[in-house]
């Protein structure tokens, strides 16, 4: 797998949460050629299954989500544009920037706003319009109320090994699941593995929902982002870029995981860092654990700079050695875990 331009696929369809579909498709086209079955659940869900072909074999769930963070017009003001987020962003981050309507064709906008007499406050996000360039009426025969808007920013190469670009939450790390089901499918498997990408995590996590329960695994690894070091972040809850994988540790993560997750990174010799969870773990996997009867759910991170804007960064070779680790951390787990 080349993973720059599988990123660079995948993070460039438009798919803010709620309005995934194009992000969806992409995902299924991408797993096609790597597992038995590929297709859009009712939710919008895109999942891949790969089977192990032993009877009654145990499941285990791989979740990356798809959805993006974005924005959504609420109303027309003289010409422009008013909007809300979809998911967190800091209004910070939008001045200034160019953004893609999600009309047919698309529109082209910028974000613009009045300006605060005291310089050193940020505009609020009500203050914030988009200007499309277009006639008053043209705007309201354009674009509907309720239509969604994205970040129009491209991925690229960041130095050797960095990737930037809009939407690496968490487009990059269903890429570590499609690298992770090409090393999986030339070893032994005593599992059927349900590869996940997932709709609507940025405001409810209703997709995991859904397609976990239904699918009800024995077992589910969320790989998520977390915070990589960064100018504005580079204390104890920040992560080195292209140090390897962050695991999850907390009460609401079985210990045997996160024990497997640890020796597995061990005996690969793949280095990791650590991080705590000692509430909320702000994924899907804090859903997905109490599932039914109770899923037994890990957390694998990758550190993204930037996080929520439209120039995420993320090194990898965190994304190889996070799919090294969850292809061992999958082998063998329905013979090696406990009852």
């Amino acid at each position: 797998m080349n993973c720059y331009e599988t990123i660079k696929k995948l993070a460039c369809a438009k798919g803010p949460t709620g309005f995934e579909t194009a992000a969806a498709e992409a995902a299924v086209e991408a797993m096609k050629p790597l597992v038995e079955e590929a297709y859009l659940d009712h939710m919008g869900n895109a999942i891949g299954v790969l089977r192990c072909g032993r009877p009654n074999a145990k499941k285990i769930v791989l979740d990356a989500h798809l959805d993006e963070v974005g924005m959504i017009v609420t109303g027309y003001d003289d010409g422009f544009l008013r909007f809300t987020q979809l998911g967190g962003i800091d209004p910070r981050v939008l001045l200034n920037r160019e953004v893609t309507i999600m009309t047919q064709p698309e529109i082209t906008g910028i974000i613009w706003g009045a300006l605060p007499e005291d310089s050193s406050k940020a505009i609020p996000m009500a203050n914030l319009r988009i200007d499309t360039g277009l006639l008053a009426e043209e705007v309201k025969a354009l674009i509907p109320i309720g239509t969604p808007v994205t970040y129009a920013e491209d991925v690229q190469m960041l130095g050797e090994n960095g990737i930037a670009g809009k939407s690496l939450d968490d487009r990059s790390c269903f890429a570590v699941l499609l690298r992770t089901v090409e090393l999986l499918r030339a070893r032994e498997r005593d599992v059927d593995i349900y590869v996940l990408g997932s709709v609507g995590e940025e405001t409810d996590s209703r997709g995991a929902i859904a397609a976990v329960y239904n699918i009800a695994p024995d077992y589910a690894v969320a790989v998520d982002v977390t915070f990589g070091k960064s100018p504005d972040c580079s204390g104890d809850d920040c992560f080195g870029m292209g140090k390897g994988p962050v695991l999850g540790v907390g009460p609401n993560i079985p210990n045997w995981m996160f024990r497997r997750m640890k020796q597995k990174a061990t005996a690969e010799q793949i280095p990791f860092g650590v991080e705590v969870m000692a509430g909320s773990t702000g994924t899907n996997g804090w859903d997905i654990q109490i599932l039914r009867a109770g899923i037994a759910t890990a957390i694998l991170s990758i550190p993204l700079k930037y996080m929520h804007t439209p120039v995420e960064v993320i090194d990898q070779r965190d994304v190889e050695q996070s799919a090294r680790l969850l292809a061992a951390f999958v082998e063998h787990i329905g013979e090696e875990a406990p009852a």
